[in-house]
């Protein structure tokens, strides 16, 4: 079991950039894959990006490709996503999410996700 902490969130105009973070905490940490998620009101969760702890081979959505970037710190058990040229469609809740090696779900899945953190607010203003 794998336990998650998002932070970072924030209010930011559009263009301006953002670092969110995300502190793992667990058993097997390494072997898990990590991805972040986002909703914004009113639609379904969406996949962003991931990583592997292992690799750190890394998958991101067509959306957010050139602007954000996923990267880990493995000492530190943390993952971030640093966002640049935000958009106003960027604004959603970000969540942080983990999955373990071998799941056979698509990485951009949600239900391929065991483990989720609670979520941090995102708001780029026009």
């Amino acid at each position: 079991q794998v336990q998650l902490v998002e932070s970072g969130g924030g209010l930011v105009q559009a263009g301006g950039s953002l670092r969110l973070s995300c502190a793992a905490s667990g058993r097997s940490i390494s072997t898990y894959r990590m991805g972040w998620f986002r909703q914004a009101p009113g639609k379904e969760r969406e996949f962003v990006t991931s990583i592997s702890w292992s690799s750190g081979t890394t998958y991101y959505a067509d959306s957010v490709k050139g602007r954000f970037t996923i990267s880990r710190d493995n000492a530190k058990n943390t993952v971030y996503l640093q966002m640049n040229s935000l958009k106003p469609e960027d604004t959603a809740v970000y969540y942080c999410a983990a999955r373990t090696a071998g799941c056979p779900s698509p990485l951009s899945s949600k239900y391929g996700y065991d483990s989720w953190g609670q979520g941090t607010q995102v708001t780029v203003s026009s």
